[in-house]
């Protein structure tokens, strides 16, 4: 029985794959905040090149992936399939795991499929410089890296509690020469406003978001890259599902389940869009996003138009939210920290199409250490959110006495979160309760947008 499950690098996809031809119905309008109108391409044309704005607008089901993001795709793809044989056998269940394996790209984790294609179509555009944010450095360190390899100069505010958990993520960033600020600062206006409100904040995704944003909007040379929610992001990253198809091909088995963390949505619809395809063609097939119990975007938040960011500055989408300016607690998986969820997603969830359940950050780890002494892999403590799944998944079939195929995205490693580990090893790490009135309060502030 093989363990790892190997493609050549001219299996790497040639094309992405876009959800939206099968989506169940149609799109939700984007609104642009400003004028509470449907965004038109001229409207975010301030901070993103026109090819990735017709990417996100684009309902072609197929689009060609540039040669030159191809070649620097073969840094690290095709990344792996792996069987969690000695897993299995710890659980003792009948089930089959898989997981896709994302953690071998440079930067550690799956951002980089996005990263990479997104500096080459700013460096095209004559961009000079980008501007974004990131939560736990994954985000980060793949965008200081694309841009490394495409000359681009490049400004992160990062989440300033991820910040001094994660400061080698810091230190990364660094080393491929980007500006590392933390978030809030004094540098923007959005930034200001909230530390003149409260000078002990520790930041959050959404304010982040509003910092990079307004930094790119005020500079001509200047534009913003996201790592998540976004349509083309979610776009590209399909590369992660395109590969694994062949890979379970070449296994001889197709899933049960496809299982995957969700915060902002990239990595799960990574992983899941492809075999959302095969859902829509007929094939039976479950899709599971799992997300922190502390910041339950899909599991208790509400299916309404909200800002993607704290100062109102980003376009307004019918999402899953928490409301906009919800602070969530400063778990150690910082890329799970968002308010909203992916468009997409969201109406995939709004139909039934696919799962979500959330965990505790103490029953992740728990998944883990079990993971790490059996397989030998240390995950991210975001990916410990589905492997936490793909266990429960494998202990329900030991149950049920029922053969079940399961497949997770192991979306990076964890070897820059030994900070996360250690309170975990010493009984420190603490359990966050769902903020109910924090919530309430926040989706007290939604915006009115009438159709």
């Amino acid at each position: 029985m093989n363990t790892k499950f190997l493609l050549d690098e001219s299996r790497i996809p040639k094309q992405w794959y876009n959800i939206i031809p099968d989506m169940p119905g149609p799109l939700q309008p984007v609104i642009n905040p400003a004028t509470l109108k449907p965004v038109t391409p001229e409207d975010m044309t301030p901070i993103f090149p026109m090819s990735l704005i017709e990417q996100e607008m684009s309902n072609q089901r197929w689009i060609d992936i540039p040669e030159e993001v191809r070649e620097k795709y073969r840094i690290w793809r095709p990344s792996p399939l792996f069987r969690a044989h000695r897993l299995e056998q710890a659980l003792q269940t009948p089930a089959k795991i898989y997981y896709k394996y994302e953690g071998v790209s440079p930067a550690g984790s799956h951002k980089p499929n996005s990263a990479i294609p997104q500096a080459w179509y700013n460096k095209q555009a004559g961009i000079r410089r980008l501007a974004t944010e990131t939560g736990a450095g994954q985000w980060g360190s793949s965008l200081a890296l694309a841009c490394s390899m495409f000359g681009l100069e490049c400004t992160i505010y990062m989440v300033k509690v991820s910040c001094t958990q994660k400061p080698y993520r810091k230190s990364m960033m660094q080393l491929w020469g980007a500006t590392v600020i933390p978030s809030p600062s004094e540098f923007t206006n959005a930034g200001r406003g909230i530390l003149a409100h409260d000078p002990d904040n520790m930041g959050s995704l959404g304010i982040a978001i509003s910092e990079a944003v307004e930094d790119a909007a005020t500079h001509d040379d200047t534009n913003y890259a996201l790592g998540s929610v976004l349509n083309h992001v979610c776009l590209h990253q399909t590369v992660i599902g395109l590969e694994a198809k062949e890979q379970m091909a070449l296994a001889q088995d197709y899933p049960d389940v496809v299982i995957a963390c969700c915060g902002g949505g990239s990595n799960f619809a990574g992983l899941a869009f492809p075999f959302l395809s095969d859902r829509a063609n007929g094939k039976k097939v479950r899709c599971l996003a799992v997300e922190p119990a502390s910041c339950p975007t899909l599991t208790k938040g509400v299916y309404a138009f909200d800002y993607g960011d704290t100062a109102k500055l980003a376009p307004i989408t019918k999402m899953y939210t928490l409301g906009h300016d919800f602070m969530p607690p400063g778990i150690h998986a910082g890329g799970l920290r968002y308010h909203g969820e992916s468009a997409l997603i969201s109406q995939l969830y709004h139909a039934g199409e696919i799962e979500a359940k959330s965990y505790k950050q103490n029953a992740c780890f728990e998944g883990a250490l079990l993971f790490a002494r059996t397989e030998g892999i240390v995950p991210a403590p975001e990916s410990s959110h589905a492997l936490r799944a793909a266990i429960d998944e494998a202990v329900l079939a030991k149950e049920e006495g029922k053969e079940k195929t399961i497949l997770f995205g192991l979306s990076g490693h964890g070897q820059l979160d030994m900070g996360a580990y250690d309170a975990y090893l010493s009984g420190h790490l603490e359990d966050f309760e769902y903020p109910e009135e924090m919530i309430r309060q926040s989706l007290e502030r939604l915006p009115k947008v009438c159709l």
